[in-house]
């Protein structure tokens, strides 16, 4: 009669284990929006310069091409890069 008393009272104190707190969701940012897809280049005046988008190549007036990094970071919204 003890072992079926042990045996009840052991199944009826493993099912009051409560479970743990509901946490709240958390808002974890993906790869894509922690990292913006920018670059570092090298301009033309010597300087880095990080930049979003692509890079263009564009006429010159003297009949040349220039790279030309755009959407770059800061007030340039076009850098001509170091070949």
């Amino acid at each position: 009669m003890n072992l079926l008393a042990t045996l009840l009272l052991s199944l009826s104190i493993s099912g009051l284990q409560t479970a743990p707190p509901l946490r709240p969701p958390v808002d974890h940012p993906t790869a894509a929006q922690r990292r913006k897809g920018g670059q570092w280049y090298l301009a033309e005046s010597g300087h880095a310069v990080y930049c979003y988008g692509p890079v263009m190549l564009v006429k010159q007036p003297e009949g040349g091409l220039q790279r030309i990094a755009t959407f770059c970071k800061g007030d340039k919204t076009m850098v001509p890069l170091k070949d």
